[in-house]
């Protein structure tokens, strides 16, 4: 896909990101200046990025491009769609997380400096492809969403991120929510158009693959989900130590193919609901979004253009 030439771009720096430096942004900004009529903006508080970018599609802005992790890039996202997909302004990312899930899945590299290049050469070339995105309720999200132990580790985690964030903390903290979860193991009911309501007691839904990564590993739950399909569900409907080690095992595996019988696994759904009797944890794209006891998940086909290639 060729996207129209870009006239104004604004670059949303979170400086508190993993990876961001202030040397970086900079080399990024002047960079992006000799192309591009260039705004740049370093957020100072939770939802400041979702804030410009919204304001930004409401100008008319050719393109905002997000330099953080995965949580500002969710925040860009939500702020340009803020009035509905359709007409809004182009992304772009330029990693700089620890993770950087939505990024590599788009098949950016890791490293800032080359992610830049990489965006130059899409803006030159007016390189960019259309993504379908995920919908929680009133959230947008890009790769995945969770209730149960999935949300209950990225909360324990959201106190104590940083620039030291790295995989080990976030094992150590699954380890520590699964055999000390913060509310107990609350049921969750899971409904699936045309079929029959089950219980489980964690599940994740996916809007590409790999769900995430573990350091350089990646980690596949719906190896059938990818951002032209619709959403992937992955549940389990027990969480013993024989269950989660099987899948832990295969979710770690190149060639990842989920078999149990605990195992409740849809690709390509257009929407889903999943409902607890108490709230427990909920988040997207790994960033807590407080508790629930009800969230209606729906993919959205093509809801953003997203500059890559070149």
């Amino acid at each position: 896909m060729t996207y129209p030439a870009v006239v104004r771009a604004i670059l949303v720096v979170n400086p508190k990101a993993t990876s961001t430096t202030a040397g970086g942004r900079d080399v990024l900004a002047h960079a992006l200046a000799s192309q591009v009529k260039l705004e740049v903006v370093e957020t100072d508080y939770p939802g400041h990025a979702l804030a410009v970018a919204r304001d930004a599609a409401r100008e008319g802005v050719d393109l905002v491009v997000a330099h953080g992790g995965d949580g500002t890039v969710n925040e860009v996202v939500n702020g340009l769609l803020a009035d509905g997909p359709g007409e809004t302004s182009a992304l772009g990312v330029v990693p700089g997380g620890s993770a950087n899930v939505f990024a590599r899945a788009l098949g950016l590299s890791r490293d800032p400096v080359e992610a830049t290049h990489q965006l130059l050469r899409a803006i030159e070339g007016g390189h960019s492809r259309s993504v379908g995105l995920g919908r929680a309720d009133e959230r947008w999200f890009t790769f995945n969403a969770g209730l149960g132990w999935d949300a209950d580790v990225v909360t324990a985690v959201a106190d104590r991120r940083g620039k030291q964030t790295n995989a080990l903390l976030y094992v150590r903290s699954a380890v520590a929510c699964y055999f000390r979860p913060p509310s107990g193991r609350e049921p969750l009911t899971v409904h699936v158009p045309g079929e029959e309501p089950v219980e489980v007691r964690t599940a994740f839904v996916s809007n590409t693959d790999p769900w995430s990564y573990l350091g350089a590993r990646p980690v596949h739950l719906n190896t059938g989900t990818s951002f032209e399909t619709g959403l992937g569900l992955f549940a389990l409907r027990a969480l013993n130590l024989p269950t989660v080690y099987r899948h832990v095992r295969q979710a770690l595996r190149a060639e990842a193919k989920h078999r149990g019988r605990r195992l409740v696994r849809f690709d390509d759904l257009p929407e889903l609901r999943i409902e607890a009797s108490r709230p427990v944890n909920f988040q997207v794209d790994g960033d807590p979004v407080g508790r629930r006891t009800r969230v209606e998940f729906t993919s959205v086909p093509h809801a953003l253009t997203v500059l890559v290639g070149g």
